[in-house]
């Protein structure tokens, strides 16, 4: 017995030598390695540069006049709220979120008194930040919206990861004109043009106000043209609203294209954030809203929601939810965060205005200026060159990407006049 157990393990054991000379396993060997992204490789690179009048202008988050990040006052304030709550927990919040929350920051983009609040015609859901917004709106999109032709339309430029969000979701992307280098503007009829071209149906992806990396923002006038169009074509409207009261300082103000489109029944949704104007970039806070024709198509659009989002992050994370809970809900909190936000919005405005004072008054710097201060946000395409961005970051230590896009975040009172001296210097080719 015991021999026939031997010639039966020695069978066994040539049987597995003879497969393990022809099956591999799976290594990975032939993985690619992945390129940098290129904001947090320059981010890297101003880390390690030791030149003393060195600056950032390429991380998209805000920086107080010292070039410190700013803990809002009001969000110290509820996250002390938070601490002392005897009843706060660590359980897991509902797949959709933090019920709370997800309602009023409904309230805050479409207006508490929009008749889809009223009629509940709403699908809210708590996401991963913007981020996970446009994720979970793509996801859904890709596998519900009905298609003349299964594409996305971004415009040129966007914020660099729309590119990889949609195809991730299965939805290939194409581009719309958007930003005109001649004027350093919007370029307006061509915009217009590609609506009315694209397939009747189509999915374009409009960045709510402050867009992302130009600064250039349709007039109303001209909003009312785009859902002109959209409405003629069917097309819907994808927002991307990540700095609404970060833009102008005004919450009310930077909402009017979304309640516009909604006022005029342009099918749409929009992806919240809260990184910016409530500086929780870290906590990754954000909403999903798609309005529905009827209080029933919103429960069944929400149900389907649920399902996406449970087999993605099962559920949302608590603690930035009972931040923006606590700021949204309490009327003394609100009335402090919009305070907090005027000051972000004015120290950028007022940053974009002394900028725009020294190139076109101090140092008489060739050419037109007038897009900084015509410009809104965070960011401002400067309208310079690859070869001067590269002389920027090489010679003077200014840290901006290629396309010359610059967070004007990252100038203040003690830096901006380095940064105009140099850019002046680029712009002459004296770098």
């Amino acid at each position: 017995m015991a021999r026939r157990l031997n010639q039966i393990a020695d069978h066994l054991q040539a049987n597995q030598t003879k497969m393990s000379d022809t099956i591999a396993p799976e290594r990975f060997e032939a993985t690619p390695l992945a390129p940098p992204d290129s904001i947090f490789k320059l981010t890297a690179a101003y880390k390690t540069d030791t030149h003393p009048n060195k600056i950032n202008l390429g991380v998209g988050a805000y920086r107080d006049d010292d070039s410190k990040p700013w803990v809002l006052p009001v969000v110290k304030k509820a996250t002390q709220l938070l601490l002392n709550d005897p009843t706060v927990d660590h359980e897991y919040l509902p797949i959709t979120g933090l019920p709370e929350y997800t309602a009023a920051a409904a309230r805050l983009v479409f207006g508490k008194d929009s008749p889809v609040i009223a009629e509940e015609r709403v699908a809210s859901v708590q996401t991963i930040s913007g981020t996970g917004a446009n994720h979970l709106g793509a996801l859904f999109l890709s596998k519900f919206y009905g298609w003349n032709e299964k594409r996305v339309y971004l415009s040129d430029p966007t914020w660099v990861n729309h590119h990889a969000i949609f195809p991730q979701a299965g939805i290939p992307a194409a581009t719309y004109p958007y930003y005109d280098p001649q004027t350093i503007g919007l370029a307006f009829p061509a915009f217009i043009d590609a609506l009315k071209n694209a397939p009747p149906r189509s999915v374009f992806l409009l960045h709510a106000c402050a867009h992302n990396p130009t600064g250039v923002d349709p007039t109303h006038e001209q909003w009312g043209a785009v859902a002109d169009v959209m409405l003629a074509k069917g097309h819907y409207a994808f927002f991307d609203s990540a700095y609404q009261g970060f833009a102008s300082g005004d919450l009310e103000g930077d909402a009017w294209a979304v309640r516009e489109f909604v006022r005029r029944n342009v099918p749409l949704l929009v992806c919240q954030s809260f990184a910016k104007n409530a500086g929780l970039y870290g906590e990754r806070i954000g909403a999903l809203h798609i309005v529905a024709p009827s209080k029933e198509g919103a429960a069944r659009i929400k149900s389907q929601l649920s399902v996406l989002a449970r087999a993605e992050i099962s559920n949302p994370p608590a603690h930035g939810a009972r931040l923006m809970s606590l700021i949204l809900n309490d009327e003394e909190l609100f009335e402090e965060w919009k305070g907090d936000i005027r000051t972000m919005a004015g120290r950028i405005i007022d940053m974009r205005k002394e900028l725009h004072r020294l190139l076109t008054e101090e140092l008489k710097t060739p050419g037109n200026w007038d897009h900084i201060v015509n410009q809104i946000g965070m960011f401002s395409f400067t309208g310079i060159g690859p070869a001067q961005s590269q002389a920027l970051v090489e010679k003077a230590h200014v840290y901006l990407t290629a396309n010359g896009r610059i967070s004007m975040a990252g100038l203040n009172s003690h830096n901006v006049g380095y940064f105009a001296s140099q850019l002046d210097k680029a712009v002459r080719g004296e770098l």
